[in-house]
């Protein structure tokens, strides 16, 4: 895995399908909270479910483990997006 490119993103500020391929294009905050892109996630439209089905069952697990961790409680919810980060269709 060493030598995969890895990508920090923390928000997507657009996601378009164009010639059945998902674009999704990764940002991150600066200090201003202005969001500056880090890269582009390219996926077969055919595959996206299974990458979105991926990163539900992920987040499923995270939430489960700080269940664990934190009897009686429930997991937060997650912060709503800042308004930089929205979906273009």
């Amino acid at each position: 895995m060493a030598d995969l490119p890895t990508l920090f993103a923390d928000g997507v500020v657009e996601a378009t399908v164009r010639h059945g391929v998902a674009r999704l294009k990764l940002a991150v905050q600066d200090g201003k909270g202005t969001p500056v892109p880090t890269g582009l996630l390219v996926v077969p439209l055919t595959q996206l479910p299974a990458v979105a089905g991926a990163l539900t069952r992920l987040l499923r697990e995270v939430e489960a483990k700080a269940r664990e961790t934190q009897p009686g409680q429930a997991a937060p919810e997650p912060a709503e997006p800042p308004a930089a980060f929205r979906f273009q269709g």
